[in-house]
């Protein structure tokens, strides 16, 4: 897929805007090879999510189909001590969200 200069302007400001909510540590976007295109994280920690996640994202893929084979899955929510970690996977990319866990 090719951006033209407005959607990618706008895909920029949507990113923005997820990072200006309270709490969020980084976003991620990752092609559906798992490779990082774009990220607010560091170097190694944007590497460790996307493969990882993405890891994780195939197999919960899977287990939705299995259950149920006209059903997909859109999004899944993690929640761990530290973190809760929030993604979208679609066809081509997927959006990792990592923020603070709130109390």
């Amino acid at each position: 897929m090719v951006f033209n200069q407005s959607s990618n302007s706008e895909i920029e400001e949507t990113l923005k805007r997820i990072q200006s909510h309270k709490g969020v540590i980084g976003v991620v976007v990752i092609n559906n090879e798992g490779i990082p295109i774009k990220s607010t994280l560091d170097n190694a920690t944007t590497i460790q999510y996307a493969g990882l996640i993405s890891q994780l994202a195939d197999k919960a893929c899977s287990v939705v189909r299995e259950l149920d084979p006209t059903n997909d899955l859109t999004f899944f929510r993690i929640r761990t001590k530290k973190h809760e970690i929030m993604v979208a996977p679609d066809k081509e990319y997927m959006l990792i969200v990592v923020q603070n866990q709130s109390d």
